[in-house]
């Protein structure tokens, strides 16, 4: 079968390349065709567009970018039209697939399968009446979804597991436990995958850590969708040493992290390392207001909205200062107050997510649905 894919950045291309490869092991003629990045093409197949030439966000960064946003889509739709798939399967990334969903809906062209599905939970809630029009198979990865879905609103899903759950657990049981340690104690800084995330947030955590680089060696993890040099200009005259597509590894030997909200949060849950949320936003005042009187949900972290309560500390919007990230680090450093809390807390987390290996179960379901 010919399956086509759409991601939107680098969480999404991981998944999205795990979900081919179990594809691939049910269907030996799988085709596939994508939006996607370096993981996807590695497991096969045409790529149209990298993930980068789509990963704009925030109002005005899309707001300079539109017509590059606008001739992506349309190049996508007509990509799709003319190759005609079995399938397209969007991976998260809603302001875009969900555009694509409803052209390929109103054309008739194939099914469209929703792997990841929008967290129209925690914002523009009204986006279920254009899942329910065009999509249909919706797989969620978060527990808590089947109940927001089903229950509030009728729309029968699939919960197929937690990918990065899996993912973290297969990358400590292939992992040798002789990694030489290091002669200090690592704090891990996960800054976000995209540019103006990083742009946003890193200052403040090399600024908060500043006062640790005698005792520990603080660790950036640089992300897949970033050039090595974009980092320079933040790192210029600190101590903290940037690490290129060794996230997992970092984790595996920090003691404690700084992390933007998105999945790195629930990856650093899964690697049981000790974290804060760390969120610049910008006119912070205007920012914590939405969020306490508009958005949908109490938390940001996924750690937090799987567990319903707050499991790790968000510093969002107004609350988002070096002061209050340095406080909360030390807060769960080893002998800080929040530290064994925040350990035993985790393991709740781990127990919701379950066991269950998302990617298989999700290229079962599809194939059995295609099939039917």
């Amino acid at each position: 079968m010919k399956y086509y894919l759409i991601v939107g950045e680098a969480s999404g291309d991981l998944h999205a390349s795990h979900l081919m490869q179990a594809l691939k092991q049910r269907d030996a003629e799988a085709d596939f065709r994508f939006f996607g990045g370096d993981l996807m093409t590695a497991v096969g197949g045409t790529r149209v567009k990298h993930y980068r030439e789509l990963a704009y966000m925030g109002f005005i960064p899309v707001l300079l970018h539109l017509p590059t946003i606008l001739q992506n889509m349309k190049r996508c739709k007509q990509d799709i039209a003319n190759w005609h798939p079995d399938v397209v399967i969007l991976v998260d990334y809603p302001g875009f697939n969900l555009d694509v969903a409803k052209y390929v809906k109103s054309n008739g062209i194939c099914p469209i399968y929703y792997y990841i599905s929008p967290k129209i939970w925690a914002w523009k809630e009204y986006r279920i009446k254009n899942i329910k029009r065009d999509v249909d198979e919706l797989f969620s990865i978060l527990p808590f979804e089947v109940d927001f879905f089903e229950k509030k609103h009728q729309y029968p899903i699939h919960y197929v597991g937690n990918p990065t759950a899996q993912e973290v657990r297969e990358f400590l049981n292939a992992r040798s436990h002789d990694d030489d340690p290091g002669e200090k104690p690592v704090v891990a800084l996960l800054a976000g995958s995209r540019a103006q995330e990083i742009k946003d947030n890193l200052p403040a955590m090399i600024e908060a850590t500043k006062h640790l680089t005698n005792d520990y060696d603080v660790v950036l993890a640089g992300a897949p969708g970033i050039e090595q040099s974009y980092y320079d200009r933040f790192l210029s005259g600190s101590k903290v040493r940037l690490v290129m597509n060794q996230t997992y590894p970092l984790l595996a030997q920090a003691t404690a992290a700084l992390v933007t909200s998105g999945t790195a949060t629930l990856e650093t849950c899964m690697f049981r390392v000790p974290q804060v949320v760390c969120y610049e936003t910008p006119l912070p005042k205007l920012i914590g207001f939405l969020k306490r009187h508009i958005l949908k949900v109490k938390y940001i972290s996924l750690v937090n909205l799987i567990a319903n309560r707050e499991v790790v500390r968000e510093l969002v919007a107004e609350t988002f200062s070096v002061a209050n990230i340095r406080q909360e680090l030390e807060a769960i450093l080893p002998g800080g107050t929040a530290r064994e809390r925040m350990l035993n807390d985790y393991e709740e987390v781990h127990r919701l997510l379950g066991d269950s290996h998302a990617p298989d179960k999700a290229a079962d379901l599809m194939i059995e649905k295609l099939n039917q």
